[in-house]
Parts: structure tokens; sequence; C-alpha cells
């Protein structure tokens, strides 16, 4: 009975996730699952035997696909594209889809603990919340996250439905595990994605709340409205998932409460970015690989500078690789915006806190802002692919110029294998070039 009650009004933040957490514990992503103590009080995430035999079942099955379809030679581009470029470009395909799959089944079973300790500090982060006033409703964040489960299974299954109604459309019966290594690693990665946007969103609201916070403990300033009293019972709504309420009129209170708070948001953002950062990496690179490719395919064929296979319309051809490169353009979108924004709030609670400091009068106030505002030029939340690159919106410029770059050496490429015709072709049944030999040598007899 208490699960039917948290699956529909969550009491935590890990009740509002658990749909998530179930839906990746069976694709073998996470392998914890939620444990609920004596009365149904207390849900806390426990590693699972099982879960790891499901991921080790995942990465078993995946391999036997894969090494299938490369040893029959088995593929999907291949019924739409043959030349040189897109059989290199296939097994490479082939060969990332598999690097990302262990990348991600890897991660999941050796950094396990890690997202357990995140999606814990989540929790501690939500209860010191509720020191300053602030309740938050789950309900709406469950909703939300149900919303990006729902989109991203909806953009595989119609990205998957129109492929599979193209091929057996014309006729083109694959094998199962040539659909499987093709098809595949689009939902396992896009899992992660919605995951890792679900942990960005947590933590760009609690930055929201804490500036939301402190702006109004300086609008209480502006009209002297702080006052030794002892308590204080406001209610104002500051979103749509959470309520607040002063509870304290002590100033130097609430900015502590908000430094311990900002400083756990800090960790979770860390601890975020070292279970994502080779995950995130992984996927960026994928992407960014099958975008230069597809965008390659279609220009080919839109140009006109090559023939795709005769079964397949033009129209057909341009669909099936503008959904995929699309499928991951939302990837990489998602990625960058929900880092960004992220990032965004956090760099605003820095100017709210000067901003407090130039108005306090008291010396007490003044020393627990300076604190806060060393604490603030020292943690810095990023988030970074494995180190090599920051996650913001210069990745989109950074891509951008990489792929005009790539996409026309691949063009280049292919006009200089274009075969040089110095005489026209002679149709079939032509005998105008025979007939002006035999004349030419009568002539001269």
């Amino acid at each position: 009975m208490h699960f039917w009650k948290e699956l529909f009004s969550p009491s935590d933040a890990i009740g509002a996730a658990q749909t998530l957490i179930w839906f990746n514990f069976m694709l073998g992503l996470t392998p914890f699952r939620l444990r609920t103590g004596d009365g149904g009080q207390q849900r806390t995430l426990h590693i699972s035997q099982l879960g790891y035999l499901n991921t080790l079942l995942q990465v078993i099955f995946f391999m036997y696909c894969f090494i299938h379809s490369l040893a029959e030679q088995a593929s999907i581009v291949g019924y739409f594209f043959k030349s040189e470029i897109s059989q290199i470009g296939d097994t490479l395909q082939k060969f990332i889809g598999l690097l990302g799959m262990l990348t991600l089944f890897g991660i999941s079973l050796s950094e396990c603990r890690v997202i357990i300790s995140l999606c814990n500090t989540i929790v501690a982060v939500d209860r010191r919340f509720h020191n300053l006033g602030v309740t938050f409703n789950y309900q709406y964040i469950m909703k939300l996250t149900h919303l990006k489960m729902f989109l991203m299974i909806t953009l595989n299954v119609s990205y998957m439905s129109s492929c599979f109604w193209m091929l057996f459309h014309n006729d083109i019966w694959p094998t199962f595990q040539a659909m499987i290594t093709f098809f595949m690693p689009h939902v396992f990665l896009l899992s992660v994605v919605v995951l890792f946007s679900t942990f960005l969103f947590r933590l760009q609201q609690h930055f929201g709340l804490i500036n939301k916070v402190l702006k109004k403990l300086a609008h209480q300033w502006d009209n002297s409205i702080v006052k030794p009293m002892p308590k204080q019972r406001s209610l104002q709504c500051l979103d749509s998932f959470s309520m607040y309420t002063i509870v304290t009129n002590n100033p130097c209170e609430i900015i502590q409460e908000s430094m311990e708070i900002h400083h756990m948001i800090c960790d979770a953002a860390s601890t975020a970015n070292k279970y994502f950062t080779y995950q995130l990496l992984t996927i960026i690179s994928i992407a960014f690989l099958l975008i230069v490719f597809d965008a390659y395919y279609v220009l080919e064929i839109l140009l006109g500078k090559s023939a795709h296979e005769g079964k397949f319309k033009t129209a057909e051809f341009v669909t099936f690789f503008s959904c995929q490169m699309i499928l991951y353009v939302i990837a990489i979108v998602s990625i960058v915006e929900g880092s960004n924004r992220a990032i965004q709030k956090s760099e605003k609670t820095s100017g709210i806190v000067h901003s407090l400091l130039n108005k306090a009068k008291n010396a007490e106030l003044k020393e627990k802002l300076q604190q806060f505002s060393l604490q603030l030029l020292h943690l810095k939340i990023h988030f970074t692919a494995a180190g090599l690159f920051n996650i913001d919106r210069t990745l989109y410029f950074t891509i951008s110029g990489a792929l005009t770059t790539y996409l026309i050496i691949l063009l280049q490429f292919s006009n200089s294998n274009v075969p040089e015709h110095p005489f026209p072709p002679m149709e079939e049944n032509d005998t105008t070039p025979i007939r002006s030999l035999v004349s030419n040598l009568t002539i001269g007899g």
C-alpha cells in the first residue's frame, strides 16, 4: 500500500525519482534498488546483486549481437547507402556503439556507490531546506521526470517505428542482431541523458531556492521588516515545485544555513560531474561522429553526387539519416542547456550576497556575508567531459566548427573518387561511332 502511495504522491526526493530509477535498473544502468524502512517512513537506496547480474547480462547480450553482425557483415546503413565512406562510417558506428555501451555499463558497475551518494546528498539538501522553511512539491517534480521519460521513449519509438516501416515496406528484413546493434545504443545513451538532466534540474532548483531566500532577506531589509520577533508565518509560493515560509527572523541564522546548504549543493554538483564525466564524453563523441556522417550522407544525395540503394526513395533516405541526426542533436542540446542553466543559477548567488553585504550594518552580519563571499569564490561548479572540454554553450561553437571542417573534407574526398569520363558514355545498341568509323575507312580506301 505504501508503495502505491509513494508512486503517485511521493514524500521525498527518492520517491520522486523512483520511476526513473526503476527504468534505468531494467536497462542495467543503475544496479541499485529502493529499500523502505520499518513503518515505510525512510526510503534508502542499496546495491542489488540482481542489478549487477542484469547489467552483466545486458553486456553479454549486446556483445553477442555486435560480434554476430560484424561477422555476418550485417548493416542497416548498407541498405541505404553503399560507398567507401559509408562503409567506414558504418564500421565506426558499430565500434563506437560497442565502446559507448561498455563505458555506460562499466561506469554503472564501478561507480554505483557514487550515484547513490549523489542521491543521498540531494535528499540531505532537501531536508536542510526545511530549516529555511522550504517545502518541496515532489509530485510536480515526479511529473516533470515522467514527462522527460515520456519524451525520450516517444522519440526512440517514433524513430525506430519509422525506420522499421521503411525497411519492411521495401521488403528488407535485417537480422535481429543487426537491429539490436544499430538501434539499442540510441535507447541507452538517451536514457543516461535523461538521468543526467534530472539531477541537473534538482541542482538548478536548489541554487534557485538559495537565491530566492537571500533575495527575500534583502527585500525585508529594504522594507525594514526584520525585527527581533520570535516567529513569522508568511507563506509565499516560490515556484511550482516548492513553498517558502520564514521560520526565523535572525538573519545570521539564515545566512549560516544558506552557506551550509550551498556547500552541500556544490558537493552534489561535483559528485554528479565525477559520475557522468566519462559518460558525457562518450555520448558527445558518438553524437558528433554520427551527426557528421549523417549530414554527409544527406548532402551527398541532395547534391546529386552519389546514388543510393534503388529500393528507397530520396525522401525515405533523407528521413532515415535526418531523424538519427536530430535525435543526437537533441541529446547534445539537453546536456549543454541543463549544465548551462545550473551554472548560471549558481553564478547569480555571488551578486545577491554582495548586495546583502553592501546593505549590512551589523558587524556579525558582515562577517557571515564575507565568509559566504569567500565560499562562493572557491566553490564554483562546472561540468566537463573527462576534463577535456567544458560542457557549456561554447560547445555549440566548437561542434559547429568541427562539423563544417569534416563535412568539407568528406565531400572533397568523395569528389576526388569520382571517375573521369574523357569520352561520353555510349548507350546500349548505339552504333553511331561504329558507323562513323566504317564511313571513314570507306572514304580513305
